[in-house]
This record gives C-alpha cells, sequence and structure tokens, in this order.
C-alpha cells in the first residue's frame, strides 16, 4: 500500500488515503493510545497570529529533524513562512506553544512521521518536519477557515493532512488545484485517520470554511499538519 501511495504522489501530486486504511498502515500497536492522542487536541492553545483578527483557531507546534533512521524533536523555534506562501500571516517569526512531550514522544507520532518518510521517501536527508497540532472552530456569528490564506502552497516539499475529529461542522471540502489553477481533485475528510498526502511542490490546497451544524453546541475540525523539507 506504501508504494501505492508513493505511485499516486509521484504520478498526480497528490493521494487521498482513508480512515481505514490509514488505520492499517499505522498499525494495530500504534493506534493502542488514539483515545489519548486524540484528545490531546481539546488542550490547544489561542492562534496569537491571525492578521484577520478572526479567533477561530488552536494550535500547537513542533519541529523534528527526520532521517533514515527516524525522527528526533529539535529544540523549540519559531514557525515562518515567507509572504510569497502565506499572504495572510505570512513574513514573521510565528511562536506556539509548543506541542506536549507525550504528544511528541506517543507511539503514533512516530508511525506517521515514519509512515511519510516512506510515502515520500525521495532521499536527500536529512529533512525537516513541521507538525501542527489545529483545531478550527466555527461558532455563532464566526466561520472557521481552515485555510484562511486560501488556496496555496506551504512552501516545503511534501505535506500530509489528517484529520483527527469533526464535530458538529458542515463544509470543510478540501480542494487540489495545478499551478494554472485547474482542479485536480476535491474531498470532504469526515472520518478519523481520513488523509490526504501532498507534493507541495507541485500542488496547491486549499479547504472551505466550516460553520456550525447546531449553533448552540460547540463545533470543530480537529487536524494534524505535517510539513517535510529537505534540509541543506
Amino acid at each position: 500500500m506504501i508504494q501505492d501511495l508513493k505511485a499516486r504522489v509521484a504520478g498526480e501530486g497528490f493521494a487521498r488515503v482513508s480512515g481505514e486504511d490509514m488505520g492499517r498502515l499505522i498499525g494495530a500497536e500504534a493506534r493502542i493510545g488514539w483515545p489519548a492522542y486524540s484528545a490531546s487536541w481539546a488542550d490547544l492553545a489561542p492562534d496569537q497570529f491571525m492578521a484577520d483578527g478572526g479567533r477561530y483557531r488552536r494550535r500547537r507546534y513542533a519541529a523534528f529533524e527526520v532521517d533514515e533512521a527516524g525522527a528526533r524533536r529539535l529544540p523549540h523555534q519559531p514557525h515562518f513562512q515567507s509572504l510569497d506562501y502565506n499572504r495572510l500571516n505570512g513574513g514573521v517569526d510565528r511562536w506556539f506553544e509548543p506541542i506536549t512531550e507525550q504528544v511528541a514522544g506517543d507511539p503514533l507520532t512516530d508511525r506517521i512521521i515514519g509512515l511519510c518518510r516512506g510515502v515520500f521517501g525521495a532521499g536527500g536527508f536529512p529533512w525537516q518536519c513541521e507538525m501542527h497540532q489545529f483545531r478550527i472552530e466555527a461558532r455563532a456569528g464566526e466561520i472557521g477557515q481552515p485555510t484562511p490564506e486560501g488556496v496555496h502552497r506551504d512552501g516545503v516539499d511534501w505535506v500530509l493532512v489528517m484529520l483527527v475529529a469533526r464535530r458538529n461542522v458542515a463544509a470543510g471540502e478540501t480542494s487540489i488545484f495545478d499551478p494554472q489553477g485547474r482542479p485536480l481533485g476535491s474531498f470532504t475528510l469526515t472520518e478519523p485517520l481520513d488523509a490526504v498526502f501532498l507534493d507541495d511542490a507541485r500542488v496547491f490546497h486549499g479547504v472551505t470554511a466550516i460553520e456550525a451544524v447546531d449553533r448552540t453546541q460547540p463545533a470543530f475540525r480537529d487536524v494534524l499538519v505535517a510539513t517535510f523539507r529537505r534540509k541543506g
């Protein structure tokens, strides 16, 4: 299955994977801790760098060095994107609350990074991995924007987007485009572990806004995003 994903990313620039298949790829042993792992998304800090003034995004962040042997967490550092890749929030060092040691050291994190190493395995190690826990919230009178910068590239080599949870929300459709803006595919991540692997150098992606189905109840979309770029 990993070779199939690798071929699809190489051929089409992206590969969508169902939660069921991701579960098989991650493995039953690593998934034992999924309830506690996914529950950690309830403990994310507000994103203080939203240039649109939005209050809808919470996140934590960590960086890792990845090579043939595995992944090693790096000292906490800011996340930076140039304005070329993030017209809304780019151009500044953004310091986010760190991903907890419990989550960073969880076998699931190690297995997810290892899976990406297999799917994106084009050599050129070491890579830098930046991992983001995101919660996008929708409230009465305020939609949630999973990609407030619009359709974009992240300015890296490869990206994994994996759904963790989706509660009481409508929309949130992911769309993939080629560099000329032609649509390559659209889908909605709906089940835990639903994922998409992206060749960031070749495709653009964006996600439509979410809104609460029942405005009296909490509404959110939790995702894990891991980006990878060759160092040096």
